[in-house]
């Protein structure tokens, strides 16, 4: 799996400059619905990511057995 930072930080600059609200407020019906979709996906994807960092970071540690996870032997 290739990791993009170029393209998360194109994406992260779009939401952040007011942009992605422009082409929201400026789009026919259809198109609005497929980006409130687009930024679901992305909170989901930041939940997700989220969930994942703290199963890497905790992983083997007495407070990632507190927190239910398996120690790997």
């Amino acid at each position: 799996m290739r990791l993009d930072d170029a393209y998360i930080e194109e994406l992260t600059a779009y939401i952040k400059s007011g942009e992605l609200g422009e082409d929201f407020e400026y789009s026919p019906e259809e198109r609005r619905y497929e980006i409130l979709d687009f930024l679901e996906k992305v909170m989901e994807l930041g939940e997700v990511a989220d969930e994942a960092a703290t199963k890497i970071i905790f992983k083997n540690t007495q407070l990632g057995q507190v927190m239910g996870e398996k120690t790997q032997k």
